[in-house]
Protein backbone atom coordinates (compact mmCIF):
# COMPACT_ATOMS: atom_id res chain seq x y z
CA UNK A 1 0.00 0.00 0.00
CA UNK A 2 1.64 3.20 -0.94
CA UNK A 3 -0.37 5.88 1.40
CA UNK A 4 -2.79 4.63 4.16
CA UNK A 5 -4.40 7.87 6.05
CA UNK A 6 -6.44 7.32 9.24
CA UNK A 7 -9.05 9.38 11.10
CA UNK A 8 -6.74 12.57 10.49
CA UNK A 9 -7.42 15.57 12.43
CA UNK A 10 -5.49 18.75 12.66
CA UNK A 11 -6.85 21.67 14.74
CA UNK A 12 -5.53 24.97 14.69
CA UNK A 13 -6.77 26.10 17.68
CA UNK A 14 -10.66 26.41 17.72
CA UNK A 15 -10.33 25.31 14.19
CA UNK A 16 -10.85 22.12 12.35
CA UNK A 17 -8.77 21.97 9.37
CA UNK A 18 -9.48 18.44 9.12
CA UNK A 19 -12.23 16.62 10.58
CA UNK A 20 -11.16 12.98 10.57
CA UNK A 21 -10.11 12.23 7.37
CA UNK A 22 -9.60 8.63 5.71
CA UNK A 23 -8.13 7.01 2.52
CA UNK A 24 -5.81 4.81 1.00
CA UNK A 25 -4.07 5.00 -2.11
CA UNK A 26 -2.29 2.01 -3.83
CA UNK A 27 0.93 2.37 -5.37
CA UNK A 28 1.29 3.67 -8.90
CA UNK A 29 -2.24 5.06 -8.43
CA UNK A 30 -2.79 9.44 -9.20
CA UNK A 31 -5.62 10.38 -6.72
CA UNK A 32 -6.25 14.23 -6.40
CA UNK A 33 -7.70 15.79 -3.39
CA UNK A 34 -10.35 18.80 -5.13
CA UNK A 35 -12.23 21.41 -2.80
CA UNK A 36 -12.63 25.43 -2.63
CA UNK A 37 -9.79 27.09 -0.56
CA UNK A 38 -9.97 26.35 3.31
CA UNK A 39 -11.80 22.92 2.57
CA UNK A 40 -8.11 20.88 4.12
CA UNK A 41 -7.19 19.42 1.21
CA UNK A 42 -3.54 21.43 1.09
CA UNK A 43 -3.55 20.68 5.36
CA UNK A 44 -3.59 17.00 4.22
CA UNK A 45 -1.16 17.39 1.95
CA UNK A 46 1.63 18.71 3.94
CA UNK A 47 0.28 16.51 7.30
CA UNK A 48 1.34 13.57 4.43
CA UNK A 49 4.86 15.41 3.71
CA UNK A 50 5.46 15.81 7.73
CA UNK A 51 5.30 19.95 7.04
CA UNK A 52 2.43 19.90 9.39
CA UNK A 53 2.07 17.96 12.41
CA UNK A 54 -1.54 16.03 12.82
CA UNK A 55 -3.23 16.70 16.05
CA UNK A 56 -5.16 13.13 15.76
CA UNK A 57 -5.17 9.90 13.69
CA UNK A 58 -2.38 8.21 11.40
CA UNK A 59 -0.23 8.48 8.21
CA UNK A 60 1.31 5.71 7.14
CA UNK A 61 3.89 5.42 3.44
CA UNK A 62 4.92 1.89 2.02
CA UNK A 63 3.41 0.52 5.14
CA UNK A 64 5.27 2.11 7.61
CA UNK A 65 3.67 4.72 9.93
CA UNK A 66 5.42 7.86 10.09
CA UNK A 67 2.77 9.86 11.96
CA UNK A 68 0.81 8.74 15.06
CA UNK A 69 0.13 11.32 17.75
CA UNK A 70 -1.50 8.58 20.23
CA UNK A 71 1.73 6.31 19.83
CA UNK A 72 4.32 9.51 20.02
CA UNK A 73 5.48 8.31 16.35
CA UNK A 74 6.70 11.70 13.99
CA UNK A 75 9.08 10.75 11.51
CA UNK A 76 10.81 14.26 9.88
CA UNK A 77 10.21 15.10 6.89
CA UNK A 78 13.52 14.02 5.73
CA UNK A 79 13.31 10.79 6.38
CA UNK A 80 9.85 10.02 4.24
CA UNK A 81 11.08 9.58 1.55
CA UNK A 82 8.55 12.12 -0.54
CA UNK A 83 9.02 13.80 -3.12
CA UNK A 84 7.14 17.29 -3.58
CA UNK A 85 6.62 19.82 -5.69
CA UNK A 86 5.30 23.26 -4.62
CA UNK A 87 3.11 25.79 -6.11
CA UNK A 88 5.49 28.67 -6.18
CA UNK A 89 8.11 25.84 -7.88
CA UNK A 90 10.19 26.53 -4.90
CA UNK A 91 13.46 26.29 -7.25
CA UNK A 92 16.77 28.68 -5.31
CA UNK A 93 17.87 31.40 -7.52
CA UNK A 94 21.15 31.10 -6.56
CA UNK A 95 21.62 27.70 -7.65
CA UNK A 96 21.70 26.22 -10.88
CA UNK A 97 19.06 23.46 -12.22
CA UNK A 98 21.72 20.57 -11.31
CA UNK A 99 22.14 22.32 -8.09
CA UNK A 100 18.31 22.49 -6.91
CA UNK A 101 17.64 19.09 -8.28
CA UNK A 102 20.89 17.84 -6.25
CA UNK A 103 19.48 18.79 -2.88
CA UNK A 104 17.21 16.53 -1.45
CA UNK A 105 19.92 13.84 -1.43
CA UNK A 106 23.01 16.80 -0.25
CA UNK A 107 21.26 17.35 2.92
CA UNK A 108 20.75 13.59 3.38
CA UNK A 109 24.31 12.81 2.90
CA UNK A 110 24.61 10.80 -0.46
CA UNK A 111 27.90 10.34 -1.91
CA UNK A 112 29.07 12.32 -4.64
CA UNK A 113 29.17 9.75 -7.22
CA UNK A 114 25.45 8.72 -6.35
CA UNK A 115 24.26 12.23 -6.52
CA UNK A 116 25.51 13.16 -9.55
CA UNK A 117 23.75 9.91 -11.55
CA UNK A 118 21.07 10.44 -9.93
CA UNK A 119 20.75 14.50 -11.09
CA UNK A 120 21.33 13.26 -14.51
CA UNK A 121 18.59 10.69 -14.30
CA UNK A 122 15.86 12.52 -13.02
CA UNK A 123 16.90 15.51 -15.64
CA UNK A 124 16.74 12.98 -18.12
CA UNK A 125 13.14 11.95 -17.24
CA UNK A 126 12.44 15.66 -17.56
CA UNK A 127 13.77 16.83 -20.84
CA UNK A 128 16.05 19.13 -18.84
CA UNK A 129 19.61 17.84 -18.61
CA UNK A 130 20.55 20.03 -21.83
CA UNK A 131 19.91 22.79 -19.46
CA UNK A 132 21.74 21.68 -16.02
CA UNK A 133 23.96 24.37 -15.94
CA UNK A 134 21.59 27.21 -16.10
CA UNK A 135 20.37 29.26 -12.88
CA UNK A 136 16.44 29.71 -12.69
CA UNK A 137 16.69 33.56 -14.21
CA UNK A 138 17.38 31.58 -17.59
CA UNK A 139 14.26 29.63 -17.60
CA UNK A 140 11.15 29.70 -18.19
CA UNK A 141 7.93 29.26 -16.41
CA UNK A 142 7.86 25.72 -17.82
CA UNK A 143 10.95 24.91 -17.28
CA UNK A 144 11.41 25.86 -13.95
CA UNK A 145 8.77 23.36 -12.97
CA UNK A 146 10.35 20.60 -14.64
CA UNK A 147 13.18 21.59 -12.61
CA UNK A 148 10.66 20.91 -9.44
CA UNK A 149 9.40 18.51 -10.75
CA UNK A 150 12.72 16.84 -11.33
CA UNK A 151 14.19 17.60 -7.60
CA UNK A 152 10.87 15.82 -6.61
CA UNK A 153 11.90 12.83 -8.19
CA UNK A 154 15.77 12.25 -7.61
CA UNK A 155 16.76 9.57 -5.63
CA UNK A 156 13.34 7.28 -5.87
CA UNK A 157 10.82 8.93 -3.48
CA UNK A 158 8.13 6.18 -2.12
CA UNK A 159 5.58 8.57 -3.30
CA UNK A 160 5.09 11.69 -4.76
CA UNK A 161 3.31 14.83 -3.43
CA UNK A 162 1.84 17.98 -5.51
CA UNK A 163 0.63 21.21 -4.06
CA UNK A 164 -1.40 23.20 -7.24
CA UNK A 165 2.13 23.09 -9.27
CA UNK A 166 0.34 24.28 -12.10
CA UNK A 167 -1.69 27.42 -11.05
CA UNK A 168 1.34 29.82 -12.29
CA UNK A 169 1.29 28.82 -15.57
CA UNK A 170 -0.88 30.07 -18.86
CA UNK A 171 -3.77 27.77 -19.95
CA UNK A 172 -2.37 25.97 -22.59
CA UNK A 173 1.47 24.99 -21.11
CA UNK A 174 -0.93 23.91 -17.82
CA UNK A 175 -2.26 21.48 -20.16
CA UNK A 176 0.76 20.35 -21.74
CA UNK A 177 2.46 19.91 -18.17
CA UNK A 178 -0.83 18.01 -17.00
CA UNK A 179 -0.12 15.51 -19.50
CA UNK A 180 3.35 15.31 -19.21
CA UNK A 181 3.38 14.78 -14.94
CA UNK A 182 1.08 12.23 -15.50
CA UNK A 183 2.80 10.38 -17.63
CA UNK A 184 6.12 10.39 -15.51
CA UNK A 185 4.17 9.17 -12.40
CA UNK A 186 2.93 6.25 -14.82
CA UNK A 187 6.39 5.41 -15.82
CA UNK A 188 8.03 5.56 -12.18
CA UNK A 189 4.76 3.27 -10.87
CA UNK A 190 4.52 5.29 -7.68
CA UNK A 191 1.48 6.70 -5.48
CA UNK A 192 0.83 10.12 -6.20
CA UNK A 193 -1.65 12.46 -4.00
CA UNK A 194 -2.24 16.24 -6.52
CA UNK A 195 -3.92 18.99 -4.54
CA UNK A 196 -5.94 21.10 -6.94
CA UNK A 197 -9.11 23.33 -7.09
CA UNK A 198 -9.20 22.81 -11.03
CA UNK A 199 -11.67 20.30 -11.63
CA UNK A 200 -10.71 20.07 -15.22
CA UNK A 201 -7.31 19.01 -13.82
CA UNK A 202 -8.58 16.77 -11.26
CA UNK A 203 -10.97 14.81 -13.60
CA UNK A 204 -8.18 14.62 -16.61
CA UNK A 205 -5.13 13.43 -14.67
CA UNK A 206 -6.61 11.01 -11.97
CA UNK A 207 -7.45 7.38 -11.05
CA UNK A 208 -9.60 8.74 -8.59
CA UNK A 209 -10.97 12.11 -6.67
CA UNK A 210 -11.67 12.58 -3.35
CA UNK A 211 -13.89 16.07 -2.91
CA UNK A 212 -12.93 17.86 0.13
CA UNK A 213 -15.09 20.06 1.72
CA UNK A 214 -14.69 21.74 5.23
CA UNK A 215 -12.33 19.57 6.74
CA UNK A 216 -14.12 16.32 5.23
CA UNK A 217 -14.20 13.94 2.29
CA UNK A 218 -17.65 14.94 0.97
CA UNK A 219 -17.30 11.88 -1.98
CA UNK A 220 -14.26 9.85 -2.85
CA UNK A 221 -14.32 8.13 -6.43
CA UNK A 222 -13.57 7.38 -10.42
CA UNK A 223 -14.11 10.69 -12.49
CA UNK A 224 -16.65 9.62 -14.38
CA UNK A 225 -18.05 8.39 -10.93
CA UNK A 226 -17.98 11.54 -9.44
CA UNK A 227 -19.17 13.59 -12.50
CA UNK A 228 -22.20 11.30 -13.68
CA UNK A 229 -23.01 10.20 -10.08
CA UNK A 230 -22.66 13.07 -7.34
CA UNK A 231 -24.11 12.27 -3.74
CA UNK A 232 -24.89 15.93 -3.26
CA UNK A 233 -25.48 19.24 -4.33
CA UNK A 234 -21.75 20.26 -3.52
CA UNK A 235 -20.08 17.81 -5.29
CA UNK A 236 -22.26 17.91 -8.22
CA UNK A 237 -21.64 21.42 -8.60
CA UNK A 238 -18.39 21.23 -7.57
CA UNK A 239 -16.79 18.71 -10.46
CA UNK A 240 -18.40 20.50 -13.23
CA UNK A 241 -21.21 22.42 -14.61
CA UNK A 242 -24.92 22.02 -13.32
CA UNK A 243 -28.28 22.93 -13.10
CA UNK A 244 -30.66 22.18 -10.51
CA UNK A 245 -34.54 21.26 -10.46
CA UNK A 246 -36.48 21.68 -7.39
CA UNK A 247 -38.74 18.59 -7.18
CA UNK A 248 -41.61 17.37 -5.35
CA UNK A 249 -43.63 14.12 -5.28
CA UNK A 250 -46.43 13.09 -5.68
CA UNK A 251 -47.18 9.10 -5.20
CA UNK A 252 -44.51 7.72 -7.37
CA UNK A 253 -43.73 10.35 -9.22
CA UNK A 254 -41.77 13.35 -9.03
CA UNK A 255 -43.07 17.07 -10.21
CA UNK A 256 -41.14 20.14 -10.90
CA UNK A 257 -42.67 23.67 -9.80
CA UNK A 258 -45.18 24.25 -12.86
CA UNK A 259 -46.82 20.38 -12.50
CA UNK A 260 -44.86 18.32 -15.15
CA UNK A 261 -44.28 15.25 -14.33
CA UNK A 262 -40.19 14.51 -14.57
CA UNK A 263 -39.06 11.07 -15.97
CA UNK A 264 -36.33 10.00 -13.58
CA UNK A 265 -35.09 7.12 -11.17
CA UNK A 266 -35.50 8.38 -7.40
CA UNK A 267 -34.58 5.15 -5.76
CA UNK A 268 -33.17 5.98 -2.45
CA UNK A 269 -34.79 9.42 -1.67
CA UNK A 270 -37.02 9.27 1.01
CA UNK A 271 -38.14 12.70 1.28
CA UNK A 272 -41.20 14.62 -0.15
CA UNK A 273 -38.86 16.97 -2.09
CA UNK A 274 -35.40 16.28 -3.77
CA UNK A 275 -33.30 17.98 -6.18
CA UNK A 276 -32.89 17.11 -10.20
CA UNK A 277 -29.29 17.31 -11.27
CA UNK A 278 -28.52 17.89 -14.83
CA UNK A 279 -25.29 18.55 -16.80
CA UNK A 280 -25.87 21.09 -19.89
CA UNK A 281 -24.34 18.31 -22.54
CA UNK A 282 -27.32 16.42 -21.48
CA UNK A 283 -30.29 18.90 -22.57
CA UNK A 284 -30.98 19.65 -26.03
CA UNK A 285 -32.79 22.01 -27.54
CA UNK A 286 -36.38 21.38 -30.19
CA UNK A 287 -38.19 24.28 -31.66
CA UNK A 288 -41.39 22.07 -31.30
CA UNK A 289 -42.55 19.33 -28.91
CA UNK A 290 -42.38 15.65 -30.12
CA UNK A 291 -43.33 12.56 -28.71
CA UNK A 292 -39.93 10.56 -27.42
CA UNK A 293 -39.96 8.12 -25.18
CA UNK A 294 -38.09 8.19 -21.76
CA UNK A 295 -37.23 11.52 -22.33
CA UNK A 296 -38.95 14.45 -20.26
CA UNK A 297 -39.79 17.71 -22.19
CA UNK A 298 -40.67 21.15 -20.89
CA UNK A 299 -41.44 24.50 -21.80
CA UNK A 300 -38.36 27.11 -21.71
CA UNK A 301 -37.20 30.48 -22.88
CA UNK A 302 -33.75 31.20 -23.66
CA UNK A 303 -32.65 34.30 -21.69
CA UNK A 304 -28.79 34.28 -22.01
CA UNK A 305 -26.88 32.99 -25.02
CA UNK A 306 -22.61 32.44 -24.46
CA UNK A 307 -20.85 31.99 -27.76
CA UNK A 308 -17.96 29.75 -26.89
CA UNK A 309 -16.40 28.70 -30.37
CA UNK A 310 -17.78 24.64 -30.68
CA UNK A 311 -20.95 25.42 -28.94
CA UNK A 312 -22.98 28.28 -27.40
CA UNK A 313 -23.95 28.31 -24.03
CA UNK A 314 -27.80 28.74 -22.81
CA UNK A 315 -29.43 30.03 -20.21
CA UNK A 316 -32.94 28.88 -20.33
CA UNK A 317 -35.58 29.36 -17.63
CA UNK A 318 -38.09 26.72 -17.05
CA UNK A 319 -40.85 26.87 -14.25
CA UNK A 320 -39.01 29.63 -12.45
CA UNK A 321 -35.43 27.94 -13.11
CA UNK A 322 -32.62 28.62 -14.31
CA UNK A 323 -31.05 25.52 -16.90
CA UNK A 324 -27.95 26.11 -18.65
CA UNK A 325 -27.06 23.56 -21.82
CA UNK A 326 -24.65 23.20 -24.79
CA UNK A 327 -25.92 23.56 -28.49
CA UNK A 328 -24.24 24.15 -31.71
CA UNK A 329 -27.82 25.40 -33.22
CA UNK A 330 -28.22 28.93 -32.94
CA UNK A 331 -31.25 30.22 -30.85
CA UNK A 332 -32.72 33.90 -30.11
CA UNK A 333 -32.32 35.27 -26.90
CA UNK A 334 -36.19 35.56 -25.67
CA UNK A 335 -37.40 32.66 -28.16
CA UNK A 336 -39.75 29.62 -26.49
CA UNK A 337 -37.96 26.31 -26.94
CA UNK A 338 -38.27 23.12 -26.03
CA UNK A 339 -36.21 21.46 -23.45
CA UNK A 340 -35.65 17.60 -23.61
CA UNK A 341 -33.80 15.59 -20.88
CA UNK A 342 -33.26 12.09 -21.44
CA UNK A 343 -34.14 10.37 -17.85
CA UNK A 344 -30.65 8.09 -17.40
CA UNK A 345 -29.32 11.72 -17.51
CA UNK A 346 -30.67 12.75 -14.60
CA UNK A 347 -29.56 12.56 -11.21
CA UNK A 348 -32.03 12.55 -8.26
CA UNK A 349 -30.17 13.96 -5.23
CA UNK A 350 -31.73 15.31 -1.44
CA UNK A 351 -32.72 18.47 -1.42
Amino acid sequence: MGISIANLVRHYGAVRAIDGVSFDIADGEFVSLLGPSGCGKTTTLRCIAGLEDPTAGSIALDGRIVSAPAQGVLVPTHERQVGMVFQSYAVWPHMTVRENVAFPLTIRGADKARIEQEVQKALGRVSMGHLADRHPSQLSGGQQQRVALARAIVGNPRVLLFDEPLSNLDAKLREEMRGEIRQLQRRLGIAAVYVTHDREEALSMSDRVIVMNDGEIAQIGSPRELYHRPINRFVADFVGKVSFLQLQRRGDAWLIADGTTILTRGEGIESSTALAAIRPENIHLFHSMETQEGKTQLRGRISQAHYLGPYTEYHLEVAGETLRCYAQEDFRIGSEVIVTIVQDHLVILPD
